[in-house]
């Protein structure tokens, strides 16, 4: 399955949201799947690198407006690159090309491309997939949410995210889906 995973660029190595992505990397490509990520630092990279090492497909889809504006390069743990000139060609990709997504702890980036993508499954432009939102952050984010603008979030499209606490619990909700079809 190709696993899409969202999440920010300021962790380094050392920092716990860096070792946890490093982890979900690794896990997912013991279980088989693609990963597929934004190619650069933080958790990009951590993933990138669990996967990369565990031996598993990492596709890293990066655009030249990033490295204009950043000055940075894909990092060294990607099995193939994406490349796209724009930022939203990147994020159509992302979110495009997943059967499953995850989001990591990250900043404006990453609520957009959760954002995006939950959009376009509640509107059945995509068909259903998992959205999975590790940590109590975005648990918390959301749950902010829906007390403050609840009455515009449909019931089923809440339905639509799962939150779990940490990355260990990732592939139990994966691997549930791919006996579920």
């Amino acid at each position: 399955m190709k696993v899409t995973v969202f999440g920010g660029a300021l962790p380094k190595p050392g920092d716990p949201v860096y070792e946890s992505a490093y982890e979900l990397g690794r896990l997912l490509a013991r279980d088989g799947h693609t990963v597929l990520n934004g190619g650069y630092i933080g958790t990009m990279e951590a993933v990138s690198k669990g996967a990369f090492e565990e031996g598993g497909k990492v596709i890293g889809v990066t655009c030249d407006e990033i490295e204009d504006w950043r000055k940075i390069s894909p990092n060294d743990y990607l099995t193939e690159e994406a490349r796209f000139s724009t930022l939203k060609q990147r994020l159509a990709y992302l979110v495009n090309e997943c059967e499953a997504a995850i989001a990591l702890p990250g900043g404006l980036g990453t609520m957009v491309e959760i954002s995006l993508l939950w959009n376009e499954i509640a509107i059945e432009a995509k068909p259903r997939l998992p959205l999975i939102l590790v940590g109590m952050g975005w648990q918390e984010t959301f749950e902010a949410f829906f007390e403050n603008m609840g009455r515009f979030v449909r019931h089923e499209d809440r339905e639509l995210l799962q939150f779990v606490p940490t990355v260990e619990l990732v592939p139990h909700l994966l691997n549930g889906m791919k006996h579920a079809e």
